[in-house]
């Protein structure tokens, strides 16, 4: 199992930072073509064809494809949470289970796929959709990505935006680079873990939380 932990900030604006960016980035306006010219390129360097009739229209298919793969790349995540209810004041944990997603990994373009298990422990009854909570896993997961960088981006919006006493995401998955290629071992699942206040520090009190998430 590979661990990664967000530890309980200091001053406001100190947690800390997975690589990459959080927020959007701007869709370069050709996209398209540029992305086509390299799919062409491609199936040239490969000794193919791309004018054959099976492979005429794969260059626009496949940058059409990318940009909506990858579309997490033009949205911050974070907005989603800005959505919050303080009126009921509940202070007990939420949980939503088994979030599922597709992502891809940024070493070899090839597919994740996944599932994310994502609670928090609410600060003076603050509360967000639970639609919002699959929301921030959707916008991350649609980006080039590593697994732990995927699973420290969830908790680290959720502390910036909800401000809560505690977070615990667990992320499943499966990588292609791993089943089609190299070690060719289908089925491997890898496991990352991440946490912030309570449930960082206190051991026995996120193993009560990661109990709720395997029921």
């Amino acid at each position: 199992m590979s661990a990664s932990k967000i530890e309980s900030p200091g001053p406001v604006g100190q947690v800390p930072t997975p690589e990459g960016a959080a927020g959007a980035i701007t869709r370069p306006d050709d996209a398209i073509s540029r992305i086509a010219s390299g799919v062409r390129e491609l199936l040239h360097a490969i000794g193919e064809d791309p004018t054959r009739e099976g492979l005429r229209d794969t260059p626009d298919r496949v940058a059409k494809m990318y940009l909506e793969i990858f579309s997490g790349l033009y949205e911050d995540p974070r907005d989603h949470l800005k959505k919050q209810f303080s009126a009921d004041q509940h202070g007990g944990m939420v949980l939503v289970k088994d979030i599922r997603f597709q992502s891809t990994c940024e070493h070899h373009l090839l597919p994740v796929l996944g599932r994310a298990h994502v609670a928090y422990l609410p600060e003076g009854g603050r509360l967000t959709g639970l639609s919002k909570l699959a929301r921030v896993v959707e916008g991350y997961a649609r980006r080039p990505q590593l697994q732990e960088r995927l699973t420290d981006q969830i908790v680290q919006a959720i502390v910036e935006v909800l401000k809560p006493k505690a977070v615990l995401v667990v992320v499943e998955a499966e990588h292609m680079c791993m089943s089609l290629r190299g070690v060719r071992s289908p089925g491997a699942t890898t496991v990352t873990t991440g946490s912030y206040g309570l449930w960082a520090e206190d051991a026995q009190a996120r193993q009560e939380v990661m109990a709720l998430m395997r029921d």
